[in-house]
């Protein structure tokens, strides 16, 4: 950092730049966290009835940076600075476990971390959990390279970890007990122990599978790290499969060049167990988890989400490698690709949300609106939180899922008039299958009325009729 801080600032800014590109910013359930602090400025201000804040103690650090950042200013300023700092603490944190495990600084992978690091998970704005995998990354950070009591250090980590959200603290316990304890093995006892370690994975699915109901994911490409840069239509294949030709040649060269020497497997073993831990726990660990008993949203998205560690992982394997100009030519290429599309994308997605805002703006205050916005044809990527942030200020999104689901901050009690209370319902707005009831009125529907599925339409609901009655329907 000392030797190359203007490096580091440099790269930072030009980082950003997604952050910026549009008056919005384009990120799944991002509008949903805006929103909802929003929700929480009108609570603290007795100005919703029937809605009330949880006291929790994980998964609100995005949100009360949010909530805090807000009272500061204007929510909107709020949004680009506390994504911004989340950006950054993913991908310096990714970057310093990467140098860590490498055991040198990679530079020429900084172009492939940036891809991932707007990747799938930030693309669905899990911004919580993004900022628990930032700060997890540099715990791991500290274990692999500290020595003795400096990695006490990692302990001022875990509350910030906490605060976002249990799977950092669960990939900084799992991965910094694996790192720890391979350190301290011979070659063929790590064998061993990677061997164990696939075993505890195998009976966590069959324990999970029978007590809880659970949905599995896949193909099994899915896996790899690189479905991270697969977001919003099949064009994203482009890249995905530069990444999957690319990242194996680097390597496969860089053996061969070693061929012969002492230290040929050496650099790799330890970047490659923890590469080979993730894939495996990608393929036996259930994407969702539900439990009958919780009234709330399931634990979802799980190996999608696995597939960010997994992709840091395939970094710091590559970066063991002895670096070559072509190389960064090689990921400079894979990155720009991404980013083209992904500016393309999220401009049609920031045109959207800029219709949304046109329409609740000739609304009466106050107004209850749902949405069933689909994602484009080919895409993973969710955008049905766009019309969250045109209601602030203005309107209520009856279906905002964040209440219901129980497991952020802001919570509702039934027949309070601003969100609906049941998952279920949420659920039903959201795909289209909701039957409007007498209480819910006045009440306004936004959806694509064109097969672009970027024109989108507004109109209002009568009691008994299915929300999305009209507009392009999508099979689910």
């Amino acid at each position: 950092m000392r030797a190359f801080w203007l490096r580091v600032l440099a790269v930072s800014a030009m980082l950003l730049a997604p952050c910026f590109w549009h008056a919005h910013i384009e990120a799944g359930d991002l509008g949903s966290h805006v929103y909802n602090a929003w929700l929480v400025q009108l609570i603290e201000r007795g100005q919703a009835p029937g809605l009330w804040l949880a006291r929790q103690w994980t998964n609100i650090l995005f949100d009360v940076m949010l909530t805090a950042l807000g009272r500061m200013g204007s929510l909107q300023a709020a949004e680009k600075i506390a994504t911004s700092a989340a950006v950054l603490v993913f991908f310096w944190g990714a970057f310093a476990l990467i140098c860590a495990l490498s055991r040198r600084v990679p530079w020429f992978v900084l172009p492939l971390l940036a891809a991932i690091a707007y990747g799938w998970t930030f693309s669905m704005g899990f911004m919580n959990f993004y900022l628990s995998l930032g700060f997890a990354f540099a715990g791991l950070a500290i274990v692999a390279r500290g020595r003795g009591r400096e990695r006490l250090l990692v302990l001022a980590l875990v509350p910030l970890i906490l605060l976002a959200h249990p799977l950092g603290l669960a990939l900084l316990a799992g991965a910094g007990a694996y790192i720890w304890l391979a350190e301290r093995l011979r070659a063929k006892q790590q064998l061993y122990f990677f061997g164990a370690v696939g075993f505890l994975l195998l009976l966590t699915r069959v324990i999970v599978a029978g007590h809880y109901d659970v949905l599995w994911t896949g193909p099994l490409y899915m896996f790899n790290g690189a479905d991270q840069l697969l977001l919003y239509g099949t064009q994203y294949q482009f890249p995905y499969a530069l990444a999957l030709v690319f990242v194996p040649l680097c390597l496969a060269l860089d053996v061969m060049r070693r061929r012969g020497t002492p230290e040929l497997i050496a650099p790799y073993r330890l970047p490659l167990q923890l590469y080979g831990v993730a894939v495996m726990a990608a393929l036996l660990l259930p994407s969702l988890v539900d439990s009958q008993r919780n009234p709330g949203a399931p634990v979802s998205f799980l190996v999608e989400r696995l597939t960010t560690v997994t992709a840091v992982f395939a970094c710091s394997l590559v970066g063991t490698i002895e670096p070559r100009r072509w190389h960064l030519a090689g990921f400079a290429t894979i990155a720009v690709v991404f980013f083209f599309y992904l500016y393309g994308d999220t401009g049609k997605i920031d045109a959207m949300e800029t219709q949304a805002e046109h329409y609740t703006s000739a609304l009466p205050a106050g107004q209850r609106v749902v949405a069933t916005i689909w994602p484009f044809f080919g895409g993973r990527v969710f955008m049905d939180h766009i019309v969250d942030r045109a209601c602030i200020g203005r309107c209520f999104s009856y279906g905002n899922y964040e209440p219901a689901a129980l497991q952020f901050r802001v919570r509702a009690q039934d027949g309070n008039g601003i969100v609906t209370a049941s998952y279920a319902d949420t659920n039903s707005i959201q795909f289209g299958d909701y039957i409007v009831q007498p209480r819910d009125l006045p009440m306004y529907q936004i959806y694509q009325c064109s097969l672009n599925l970027t024109d989108l339409c507004m109109r209002p609901l009568s009691v008994g009729e299915r929300n999305g009655q009209y507009g392009v329907h999508v099979p689910h």
